[in-house]
């Protein structure tokens, strides 16, 4: 129970001593519901920043095009940064490029791009298309920028 009640007070001091415990091969010491409870919440967090950065990156290919008056290297800087990074972590974690073939999670990332793109342009909604118009691999392709509209 001592276990318990370090992982609500400090996390960090948790984690140390559940580490040594494992090394130590103290298995029945072991807080095992909170152990797979974290490692579940790390799994699906890679899986939030892949999201995440697809989102970003979609929204700057959406105001490049949608926006070309606004164009900036800082835009470009973060569609490359963005590339690098999702690329990043599909090398280190393969199973994430299951989240980049599936068709419905494109379409979360490419919702919440459109939303993000209205908030930072203040142009209407309806002026971004509403389903994907490119696919995640040109999405990803590095010498991809979208044709001004």
């Amino acid at each position: 129970m001592a276990n318990k009640s370090l992982y609500h007070t400090d996390f960090a001091a948790w984690a140390f001593q559940q580490a040594a415990l494992l090394k130590d091969r103290k298995f029945d010491q072991i807080d095992w519901d909170d152990i797979i409870e974290e490692i579940e919440s790390m799994g699906k967090a890679e899986h939030r920043d892949l999201m995440s950065r697809m989102q970003v990156l979609i929204s700057h290919l959406l105001k490049w095009q949608f926006q070309p008056e606004r164009r900036s290297s800082s835009w470009t800087n973060t569609v490359r940064e963005q590339r690098h990074k999702i690329e990043d972590a599909c090398d280190d974690m393969p199973s994430l490029k299951g989240d980049l073939k599936s068709s419905e999670w494109l379409q979360k990332a490419w919702s919440r791009a459109v939303r993000d793109a209205v908030d930072e342009t203040n142009l209407p909604k309806n002026t971004f298309p509403q389903q994907s118009i490119w696919t995640v691999e040109q999405i990803l392709d590095s010498d991809f920028f979208p044709p001004v509209e």
